[in-house]
């Protein structure tokens, strides 16, 4: 008797569950929750995709679950910077390189560039060249070093090698190039777009991810053959007619073009914010007990040693870094941690999210500008300085302004490269105005590097009557002008009153690298360096914001 009546409850919960279940599949089968309306998008209906499961990761990324952590030192400051108190920080989860970009990848972007924009004509000679690594930095006025000046880039035996001699803005610029890239095959892979779009286009058909979703049919310079000749587009083509013809005897096809509401293009590629960094570097999961942290961890690895513990690798590195003066990898054999300047990527141990290289190797960009402080007094969800905020800019007929084949915008840096930060194709971005800031309470500026911490309202001398006005940071200013014949004047700061080299112009890098000490190793360490300038110790890894859920199984219980 008692058999039956659980069996009897057991089959009654069973279609009680099947009943909730297909209830809630209805919410998103396509009936609205707030109208009952269709929202399939058939009958010539709007359509939403209601079926939408979770974020597909891009090509190179593994996802790090976001959380609280303690951002800043946890180990003693030798160096006595205080430029990193520990704050309690949380970040999103998002989206990390699983290693640094390498050689072979940066290659990749800059065979596209030479290809889209000829360098032999005058009007695209600074894209190419703007976008190459200096190979110099290898160079040492002490030093033998001209095997890497020749051969770091491009011979194929250091393909898998982190690149370097990468600015902070040629970095940045590489990120917005792999979105584009990355999803203009997302379009032709699903059969919106001709399959060959992405190998055909020229330097009047380029295609940008922004552009697409605001007017696509400026997108590869309006060829209707590249923009629509996928086989998924023909089909939403056919099914639009036919439902408009069904409901107002014809009309122009809607629909035909991918939107942000269906989920198929993937966010942008960036760095990564210095807290991100910091805390995908870290890797707690590892010493995470239950709600709370079992203690703090020294390197991306647990333990308090660079080498490992483990039976099977006993006294192996951990990864690549100098280990003292003059001993870039150790005694030849088997101590020797395997390079004596950058490694192939993958060659140590992942940390516990599966990123290689986060500490050693090299060491890498992230957005932020640099201050001694992180202002968490502010903010402690998401940190990051360096926002300026932007606005599409709007053209005469109404429609966003996008960029022509002779409308490339450049930015001459300090040094006096000149870089491409606009291509053809793209749209054209201009500040925000009072028509966004206006009695807005988060913010009421497009430029917010300097938000709390060197603005007049921030300053030590604001408000006081018959004070000088000075700047917070009194750092050198390098200029470089156009000369009368189209030469470039170089005007180097030799001003000895100067106080500090920090400025809007400085950007975090972390993580230890193959010329540095242990001591470099620790996550939490920060430094600083201009973002026009690169070295042979700097690279990069690219970063994604994952929308929707915190985790990508949902709410999990704990048993």
């Amino acid at each position: 008797m008692m058999i039956k009546n659980v069996l009897k409850t057991c089959t009654v919960a069973a279609l009680a569950l099947s009943i909730s279940s297909c209830n809630n599949s209805r919410d998103y089968a396509g009936d609205s929750r707030a109208t009952g309306w269709d929202l399939s998008g058939k009958n010539g209906g709007v359509g939403y995709k209601t079926d939408y499961q979770e974020q597909e990761p891009g090509p190179g990324l593994i996802f790090v679950e976001g959380g609280t952590f303690t951002m800043g030192r946890v180990q003693d400051d030798v160096m006595h910077d205080w430029n990193n108190s520990p704050t309690q920080q949380h970040v999103q989860s998002f989206y990390m390189d699983e290693t640094e970009v390498t050689n072979i990848m940066y290659l990749e972007y800059l065979d596209w560039l030479k290809k889209m924009f000829p360098p032999t004509e005058e009007k695209y000679k600074n894209i190419y060249s703007g976008a190459l690594p200096d190979t110099l930095v290898w160079r040492n006025p002490l030093g033998f070093n001209e095997n890497m000046v020749n051969n770091y880039l491009r011979h194929p035996a250091f393909q898998n090698y982190p690149v370097v001699g990468v600015n902070w803005i040629q970095a940045t610029e590489f990120s917005k190039w792999r979105t584009d890239r990355v999803n203009e095959k997302k379009l032709a892979d699903k059969g919106f777009t001709a399959e060959e779009a992405y190998k055909s286009a020229s330097a009047d058909q380029i295609f940008n991810t922004e552009t697409y979703l605001n007017t696509p049919s400026k997108v590869y310079g309006g060829d209707e053959e590249l923009l629509r000749g996928g086989r998924e587009s023909e089909r939403r083509e056919k099914q639009s007619t036919k439902n408009q013809s069904d409901e107002d005897g014809g009309g122009e096809p809607t629909g035909i073009y991918v939107q942000r509401k269906d989920g198929e293009l993937l966010p942008a590629y960036r760095l990564p914010t210095e807290a991100e960094w910091e805390y995908a570097a870290l890797g707690q999961t590892s010493i995470r007990d239950f709600n709370s942290y079992r203690g703090r961890k020294k390197y991306p690895w647990d333990g308090q040693y660079t080498r490992s513990a483990d039976r099977m690798t006993l006294g192996d590195q951990k990864a690549n870094f100098k280990q003292g003066r003059g001993d870039y990898g150790g005694i030849a054999g088997w101590s020797d941690d395997g390079a004596d300047i950058t490694a192939e990527v993958k060659t140590y141990e992942p940390n516990d999210y599966g990123l290689y290289d986060m500490a050693g190797n090299v060491s890498e960009w992230v957005a932020d500008v640099y201050r001694p402080t992180v202002d968490n007094e502010f903010n402690d969800f998401n940190y990051y300085r360096g926002n300026v905020y932007m606005k599409n800019a709007i053209g005469e007929d109404g429609q966003v302004k996008v960029l022509g084949p002779d409308e490339v915008v450049y930015d001459t840096l300090s040094d006096g490269k000149i870089i491409a930060r606009n291509l053809p194709g793209e749209i054209k971005q201009v500040e925000i105005d009072e028509q966004e800031t206006y009695l807005r309470t988060q913010f009421n500026r497009s430029d917010n590097k300097n938000y709390r911490d060197g603005d007049k309202a921030s300053s030590r001398y604001f408000g006081q009557a018959g004070e000088v006005e000075e700047k917070m940071y009194d750092s050198p200013e390098h200029e470089v002008v156009a000369g009368e014949e189209g030469d470039l004047d170089r005007r180097y700061d030799e001003s000895s009153d100067r106080t500090t080299l920090i400025n809007d112009e400085v950007r975090v890098y972390k993580g230890g690298s193959w010329r540095d000490r242990a001591y470099w190793l620790d996550p939490a360490q920060r430094r600083y360096y201009p973002q026009y300038m690169a070295t042979d110790d700097i690279g990069f890894r690219n970063a994604m914001s994952k929308v929707g859920s915190k985790s990508n199984q949902g709410r999990r219980t704990r048993n």
